[in-house]
């Protein structure tokens, strides 16, 4: 993310990993880190959905495809929202989602990289994606 200010594109590396780790806390979850390489492929998501101005895990570049281009080779879960204006506004919903509040607050995650960007139409289009080790997801 760019260095700081107060809109959405602004958002800060720092402030993002403030904002999801205090959901996490609050809900008896360890942090994550913040990996480049998953905002990277967050952003591509993103920036695509705001390209089409919709709202789709999959718009032609999987998910797995899209975390392989920017180097991840980990477990992934990923979350999208479009019409938040506000990471907090985004956060909310994801909560209120039981597929996305499970990806959010999954002890298997370790860590994740998030994106936004604009539609032409103003919308905005927000995408997370979580990673981890593969091996936290064997079951033995």
């Amino acid at each position: 993310m760019p260095a700081g200010g107060n809109t959405p594109e602004t958002l800060t590396d720092a402030q993002i990993l403030l904002a999801i780790n205090t959901v996490r806390q609050a809900n008896g979850a360890p942090p994550w880190s913040y990996s480049q390489s998953l905002e990277d492929a967050s952003r591509a998501q993103a920036r695509l959905m705001a390209a089409k101005n919709t709202l789709s895990h999959d718009l032609g570049v999987k998910l797995r495809q899209r975390v392989t281009d920017a180097g991840y080779a980990g477990a992934v879960g990923e979350n999208l929202a479009g019409g938040h204006k506000t990471l907090e506004s985004a956060i909310e919903g994801w909560m209120n989602s039981s597929g996305h509040r499970s990806t959010l607050l999954s002890p298997k995650f370790t860590e994740f990289g998030l994106a936004v960007a604009r539609a032409p139409s103003g919308k905005l289009y927000w995408a997370m994606i979580a990673g981890g080790s593969f091996d936290a997801w064997r079951v033995y």
